[in-house]
């Protein structure tokens, strides 16, 4: 019992350190005396890798990378007193997703299939069509949302950087989530 809610604690902190990294990045640039931030934010992706630690398969492995780079890059602005390295997180999460999903392309097997074997079992050969298709759509996502959140960087503006990274790539990964349950709903009825 004990050791479900330290699961659930962890993961819980985990959320918190991948949702609130923009707005605790926003805040420790434009408070700069609310650096006391970083230490915490660093501290919610160690207990992140605690709760992903002797999980195995790619999406495990890139979510333990991206809370190592979560510390990492806390701790060093936080250390280095240069919060400008917090921006760069949204970026790094792009491309470990895309070289994730892309990679899978040329597998056997792509991600999206993986797990929807993992909910349907076997997939006729239009549902491997279409998992196939589904994994491109979301390397095209992380192509687009990684440009974005690099030009976001770049440009400077911390609230620009903000309501993208905080906000509108969040929004438009609903929609993505959404729209690909409504078109499976559609495909599985026509396929099935």
């Amino acid at each position: 019992m004990m050791q479900v809610r330290a699961g659930n604690v962890l993961n819980i902190a985990g959320g918190l350190a991948i949702i609130g990294w923009p707005f605790a990045v926003w805040l420790a640039l434009s408070y700069p005396h609310l650096s006391f931030l970083l230490p915490l934010l660093a501290l919610c992706f160690v207990l992140r890798l605690a709760a992903l630690r002797g999980k195995a398969g790619a999406l495990s492995r890139a979510a333990q990378a991206l809370a190592g780079v979560g510390v990492v890059l806390t701790l060093a602005s936080f250390l280095l007193r240069e919060a400008q390295l917090l921006l760069w997180y949204p970026l790094v999460v792009n491309i470990v997703m895309f070289v994730l999903f892309g990679a899978s392309l040329f597998s056997r097997m792509p991600l999206i299939e993986r797990l929807a074997r993992l909910r349907e079992g076997e997939l006729s050969p239009a549902g491997i069509r279409y998992t196939r298709r589904v994994t491109q759509v979301w390397c095209g996502f992380f192509i687009v949302n990684g440009s974005i959140s690099l030009w976001t960087c770049l440009h400077g503006d911390i609230h620009l950087w903000t309501l993208w990274n905080g906000l509108l790539s969040y929004m438009l990964m609903g929609m993505l989530f959404a729209g690909e349950w409504l078109v499976r709903l559609r495909v599985k009825q026509h396929h099935g």
